[in-house]
């Protein structure tokens, strides 16, 4: 069984013309799940997986080590479960660390704020920051109450940033916004990177909703959420004169 996430990249992947046999190697799918979901044919989250999970008897090692080291570098992660006995790809580690949330937050991390924050590299075209920012008092002639809504979307490489006004933070007006961004920053990075927007993700279990893989999917970007409040990587916008600080 493929979950929204899984789905989400596996026709993201297609869209930049991957063939079905890369993408299989890439997920640790096998080609005929790739060539079932990408035809439309299954469903995202409804049928349990018909064999075992071939990642499950690893999920008590991981977790042991990464709540050891939040900080372990997922490639030496790899380089240990090979040894026992670990038969899928790199990709696949990551991709269920990431789905089972079994990275903990580093609470040293989490409350850093005097210290420099590390910078880390983004090759061009491969990702998009999105953060919502609330704007007090807009014109009344605008209608909007006391509060105005700003999307923000953020290029990682280049700090390039465009943002989309809106009356509220719902989808429609998300996916409106995420559009004329796109647009505006010259189109799709192969990445979108967000914090848990109850419009993207579930809040309780914090994987893509069935409504925003549609989106996703049509776009043909990877969705990628921002693991919490931990302490990370920021950007400053300018608006009007002020400086406002997105954390990420």
């Amino acid at each position: 069984m493929l979950t929204w996430e899984d789905d989400v990249e596996v026709h993201a992947l297609h869209k930049r013309g991957w063939t079905i046999s890369a993408i299989a190697r890439h997920t640790g799918f096998d080609r005929k799940t790739v060539r079932k979901y990408l035809a439309g044919d299954g469903t995202p989250g409804v049928r349990a997986r018909p064999d075992p999970d071939p990642f499950d008897p690893f999920v008590d090692y991981v977790t042991a080590r990464l709540t050891e080291d939040p900080h372990l570098w997922a490639r030496t992660l790899f380089d240990e479960l090979e040894g026992l006995g670990f038969g899928l790809s790199y990709q696949s580690l990551t991709r269920n660390i990431r789905a089972r949330d079994l990275r903990p937050v580093c609470e040293a991390c989490r409350t850093a704020t005097q210290r420099p924050n590390a910078v880390i590299p983004h090759p061009p075209g491969e990702e998009t920051q999105w953060d919502w920012l609330e704007l007090p008092d807009p014109p009344e002639s605008w209608g909007w109450g006391k509060t105005a809504h700003l999307l923000v979307g953020s290029l990682s490489h280049s700090g390039k940033w465009r943002g989309y006004l809106a009356p509220s933070e719902d989808q429609p007006h998300l996916v409106a916004g995420l559009d004329g961004v796109a647009r505006g920053l010259g189109g799709c990075t192969r990445v979108w990177r967000f914090d848990r927007m109850a419009t993207v993700c579930d809040p309780g279990s914090g994987r893509v909703t069935a409504s925003f893989a549609g989106v996703a999917k049509h776009y043909g970007v990877s969705v990628v959420k921002r693991p919490g409040s931990a302490g990370g990587s920021a950007y400053w916008i300018s608006t009007r004169g002020r400086s406002v600080r997105c954390a990420s």
